[in-house]
């Protein structure tokens, strides 16, 4: 089986999960404007990639300052932290003495991209104060200002399966590397995002994807919606130019959110979003067979 390459593209609901530099006392969101005049939130890539390896529990990889920069330590290696195995890392050593410094990488074998919501930010406010403790001592109550907006936002995880566990001379088992990539998928699966006293849940509502020949992110720019409609016919473009690829796809959706959820089921076959993870997982468990 040449298959090696994984992606996923995944649709979720989140409210406002993401902020960046606040102005005076106004909490920003993290967003960006598009030719259309519309303004669309997003959830970093380095967000989404701290709750994955926080809830993995993976978040044990030695860190070190010693260069002035704070990076994975020398001798954290692939075989002993998954981390550094799929998400990569950057470490420089220091000359000390006689012995020469350097800098080894191992670039991302999971890259994600930025969750980006796919209705626009309309410039809704919170307003805040602190009135329910300002009360209790007779203080002037602080105010303050949150931008809100809930949405779906879609995001692509892809996978280089053929890199996984690989590194130099490091070469770890084939049920090893299997292990760490369904561990990851498992907690896309039911990935949560922490923020300002909220829980919010980032599992899919939709998925689209498969183990593939092309390391593509096929899907990543397909994910369109119009008033509560998934765009079918974006997805089947992509689909019919996938060659053999076509017949990897896996589709998955979550009843009730989307309003032509029988053309989905009809026309691509969609099933349920765990149904479709755990084919994709026995494709990718077979590929290491």
């Amino acid at each position: 089986m040449n298959r090696n390459g994984l992606t996923i593209s995944m649709i979720f609901a989140a409210e406002s999960a993401n902020f960046g530099e606040g102005i005076g006392n106004l909490t920003v969101l993290k967003k960006y404007s598009r030719g259309d005049k519309n303004q669309y939130t997003y959830i970093s890539r380095q967000a989404l990639r701290y709750n994955i390896i926080q809830q993995l529990g993976w978040d044990n990889t030695p860190v070190s300052n010693e260069s002035g920069v704070v990076q994975f330590a020398a001798d954290a290696s692939i075989e002993k932290y998954p981390e550094v195995d799929l998400f990569g890392y950057m470490k420089t050593v220091s000359k000390k003495d006689d012995v020469a410094g350097g800098a080894s990488t191992r670039s991302a074998v999971v890259r994600l991209s930025n969750a980006t919501s796919l209705e626009s930010f309309n410039s809704d406010l919170d307003f805040l104060t602190n009135m329910g403790l300002a009360k209790r001592n007779g203080f002037d109550n602080a105010i303050a200002q949150s931008e809100i907006h809930k949405s779906l936002y879609a995001y692509t995880v892809t996978i280089d399966l053929d890199r996984v566990g690989e590194d130099g001379m490091i070469s770890l088992p084939n049920e090893e590397k299997a292990s760490r990539v369904e561990q990851l998928l498992r907690t896309i699966m039911f990935l949560y995002r922490d923020i300002k006293g909220r829980r919010e849940n980032l599992s899919p509502l939709f998925v689209v994807g498969g183990v593939f020949n092309r390391k593509n992110p096929f899907f990543s720019n397909a994910l369109i919606m119009n008033d509560g409609i998934l765009n079918v016919d974006s997805l089947k473009s992509i689909i019919s130019m996938m060659g053999e690829d076509t017949n990897y796809v896996k589709v998955g959706l979550v009843k009730g959110v989307f309003a032509n959820e029988d053309i989905l089921e009809s026309e691509l076959k969609a099933n349920g979003v765990g149904e479709t993870f755990e084919s994709i997982i026995s494709d990718m468990k077979e590929y290491y067979e």
